[in-house]
């Protein structure tokens, strides 16, 4: 079985927000720095920051000493809203809904239906209890990372 993982996309783009987060407060950061300190494609996270623009996630600034800034607070911002923003709805795969009547089409259709449903609102409120303040605080070693506590 496959696993349910995040796109690259979306790795890419937490990346980018998070250092963002990290740097709250410089001011705008260019799209050249965000890749030097995350080690990112340039011209791909170029149209990253264009879909977290979109979402409302960042807002940019043009000219000299221009770039990306955080267009809410980090604690406002989720990892679910990130991947939302770059790779749409969060979900294990793209089966539909369970009939609601109990009639299935095929046999364990509709139980592993209802699972697959399970397991995407369960993998969205995972990401949704993690917020750019919380990533800062393990980056910089002052709140435990998963698996630590």
């Amino acid at each position: 079985m496959a696993p349910v993982k995040v796109s690259t996309r979306g790795d890419y783009a937490s990346r980018a927000l998070l250092s963002l987060a990290l740097h709250d407060g410089e001011g705008p950061t260019s799209v050249r720095d965000i890749a030097d300190r995350t080690g990112l494609p340039q011209p791909y996270l170029e149209q990253i920051l264009l879909a977290l623009k979109g979402a409302g996630l960042v807002r940019s600034k043009r000219g000299v000493g221009g770039g990306y800034v955080l267009a809410r607070t980090p604690e406002e911002i989720t990892l679910a809203q990130i991947v939302a923003a770059v790779d749409g709805p969060i979900q294990a795969g793209d089966f539909g809904e369970p009939h609601t009547d109990g009639a299935c089409d095929h046999e364990g259709q509709c139980v592993l239906l209802s699972i697959w449903g399970d397991v995407s609102r369960r993998m969205k409120a995972l990401l949704e209890a993690y917020t750019l303040a919380d990533l800062s605080a393990m980056t910089e070693g002052r709140r435990a990372w998963p698996g630590e506590d």
